[in-house]
């Protein structure tokens, strides 16, 4: 695939003016294909201008399935690396792609074969959805299956997490309540 790496903030500001600022300087092309490098997968997502994407947010922050949404591109990024996807063969391009992605905000049918993030992508700028990941681990059973433990692996990495936070939340509740 045809890829231009991008330098962005690895960890999104703090203060909702720095993010802001931050994201918003970034000089992107409204209506272009991002690509972020996970561990064992990509995830994809359509900049919408002002600093911010479109994605399927699916399994990429959590272990519980997430929709179409607009955020911040720090926070899609999750500090990895950041590309622009070229495609040459886009029927939508520009603010028409942008419309795309935005008309299917909120939807909430992800499904890791056929309704992911790329698939979302591939519909917003080529009118057909398609995942050449999910192609590639079809076709090749070792890349499947090393896709599938690395996202295994990041479920189990973010249930842990959650569960601390909430353990850490139930704690702070008890400590504040009023005897």
């Amino acid at each position: 695939m045809n890829t231009q790496t991008l330098d962005i903030p690895r960890e999104a500001p703090q203060s909702g003016a720095a993010r802001t600022g931050a994201s918003s300087t970034i000089d992107l092309p409204i209506g272009a294909h991002l690509v972020t490098q996970r561990n064992g997968y990509e995830h994809h997502g359509i900049y919408v201008g002002n600093g911010h994407v479109v994605h399927y947010s699916g399994f990429a922050s959590s272990v519980h399935r997430g929709p179409v949404e607009e955020v911040e591109l720090a926070r899609f990024a999750a500090g990895h690396p950041l590309s622009i996807r070229a495609t040459p063969s886009a029927l939508y391009v520009g603010a028409e792609a942008v419309s795309r992605a935005r008309s299917r905000l909120g939807e909430n049918r992800y499904r890791l074969l056929t309704n992911n993030c790329e698939h979302f992508c591939a519909w917003c700028l080529l009118g057909e959805s398609r995942s050449e990941q999910v192609h590639g681990c079809l076709r090749h059973p070792r890349v499947g299956m090393r896709a599938l433990l690395c996202l295994v692996k990041a479920f189990v990495e973010s249930g842990a997490s959650h569960a601390v936070r909430e353990e850490q939340s139930a704690r702070f509740a008890e400590a504040t309540q009023v005897a």
